[in-house]
């Protein structure tokens, strides 16, 4: 059910997108609209993990520069039966983790130094079978697709304001027309990717926890992890561009009131309230993750 209401949403930001440059260019507007988004998607696929790794400086490491991270990696992966990603160590004191990769084969998990040192193993594990959730679920493709089509949807709705504001509008080949009709198309287009994007985002986070839950047969690792994430954000603020905010385990953008309205990731306390309704029950999982560490 929730892979039909995430299609759902992707076709429907791909309408809006070729609706809004119909809207404001007619059939060409549309046309342009539609390549660039297949060009931009494209892109996407193929580099996005790459320039993430690179704008946050993360650096590769394997079994003998961090063991316990390497470590705790390969036994989730083996349980829930996939490849075995690359893992990337972030130089930052911030609490927060991500994955990224176009497909299970092409994954990368990443923590930062931070998160190592303030999380015991159980929550350590718990953050990283997040990830590992996200990237069995193929989230992390679904999300940059979504982050490029908003993207694409709000430079196309800018550039339509500005052109409108300018006294650039046409009705030439059946595009353009009233400035009015211009501006408010262009802001409402720009205010449901929005919504679509955080409606894709906020699912997807609440289906990674209940998975990390699931994969470790316990949801207290997962609680706890979430509240000591929810401290390090407030006391380790992490810069971190709005474009790749939505694949860390915690949104590293701060703000309260209406922002918190379009963040990302649904708040802390209602991921903590799902996570308590679930039933999850593993007699191994203290044997599993090692509750000696914790």
């Amino acid at each position: 059910m929730n892979n039909l209401k995430t299609a759902i949403l992707l076709i429907g930001l791909s309408a809006l997108l070729v609706w809004l440059g119909g809207a404001i260019g007619g059939g060409a507007g549309a046309r342009f609209a539609f390549l660039m988004a297949l060009a931009m998607n494209v892109g996407a696929y193929w580099f996005s993990d790459k320039l993430v790794l690179r704008m946050y400086r993360a650096q590769e490491v394997g079994p003998d520069e961090a063991p316990e991270l390497y470590g705790i990696v390969s036994d989730l992966a083996q349980r829930a039966a996939l490849p075995m990603p690359r893992v990337y160590v972030i130089p930052s004191q911030a609490l927060n983790a991500f994955a990224t990769g176009r497909n299970p084969k092409h994954a990368a998990v990443a923590a930062t130094e931070g998160l190592m040192r303030a999380m015991n193993r159980r929550e350590l594990t718990a953050v990283l079978a997040h990830e590992l959730s996200h990237v069995g679920h193929r989230d992390i493709l679904i999300g940059t697709i979504a982050a490029t089509l908003v993207g694409a949807i709000s430079w196309i709705a800018q550039m339509a304001q500005w052109n409108a504001i300018l006294g650039g509008s046409s009705d030439e080949e059946g595009g353009g027309g009233n400035i009015f009709v211009t501006l408010i198309v262009s802001m409402v287009a720009g205010l449901a990717a929005t919504l679509l994007q955080l409606a894709i985002s906020r699912s997807r986070e609440f289906e990674a926890d209940a998975g990390a839950a699931r994969l470790m047969g316990d949801t207290e690792p997962m609680i706890s992890a979430l509240r000591k994430l929810e401290l390090g954000a407030e006391h380790f603020p992490m810069e971190a561009s709005p474009a790749s905010a939505h694949l860390f385990i915690v949104s590293p953008l701060r703000g309260g009131g209406m922002a918190r309205w379009f963040s990302t990731h649904p708040a802390i306390e209602e991921r903590v309230e799902r996570l308590q309704a679930l039933q999850v029950s593993d007699p191994r999982t203290r044997e599993l993750w090692g509750s000696a560490h914790s």
